[in-house]
């Protein structure tokens, strides 16, 4: 695993359409059809990355909340299934079930999704506003693996209530760190 970081996307950017498989009800579903009233949370992820499993309870967590806001959340694999077999559509199909995922989980066979975000790391996190307007991109908080800082969410929350409050989004927002996204050979 290599530690990356995740590109930070200018804010204010519109965001890039896609129409991806649901990877537990194999529909076909675009973002437009997704999104939320208020806003929407894109996250890439994937099921093996030591980063995504760290923050997964406190995601779900997270996305429990967004609902009552009116913000949806969206989850995107996008990880070659030729080197990690074990991100493939019917091992993400069995994560969401077995953790009742209340948000749709996405797979990226073609990549092309995670390139039009410019997303480099699992997790990677994208706050859209309720126009599909970037607001905030970065990390869930100062959480990793063995650094027994507890995850909370904070940077996310903050972000989500800013946004929500049409108040102006903190200057300095850091990037999340995690796996790289796994590409093609």
């Amino acid at each position: 695993m290599a530690l990356t970081e995740s590109f930070m996307l200018p804010l204010g950017t519109n965001a890039p359409q896609f129409r991806l498989p649901n990877v537990v009800n194999d529909e076909i579903q675009e973002l437009n059809q997704l999104k939320g009233v208020k806003g929407t949370l894109i996250i890439f992820m994937c099921n093996h990355c030591p980063y995504v499993i760290h923050l997964l309870d406190g995601i779900l967590k997270t996305a429990e909340k967004l609902l009552d806001k009116k913000i949806k959340t969206i989850a995107i694999s996008s990880n070659s299934v030729v080197t990690h077999p074990q991100d493939g559509p019917s091992e993400m199909k069995k994560l969401a079930i077995s953790k009742k995922f209340n948000f749709p989980y996405l797979y990226d066979q073609t990549q092309e999704v995670a390139k039009s975000y410019k997303a480099e790391c699992t997790p990677d996190f994208y706050l859209f506003d309720e126009k599909l307007i970037l607001s905030y991109r970065g990390r869930y908080d100062q959480s990793r693996p063995g650094n027994q800082i507890k995850v909370t969410g904070d940077d996310l929350h903050n972000a989500v209530e800013l946004m929500i409050s049409d108040s102006k989004q903190v200057k300095t927002q850091y990037p999340s760190m995690g796996c790289n996204i796994k590409w093609h050979p």
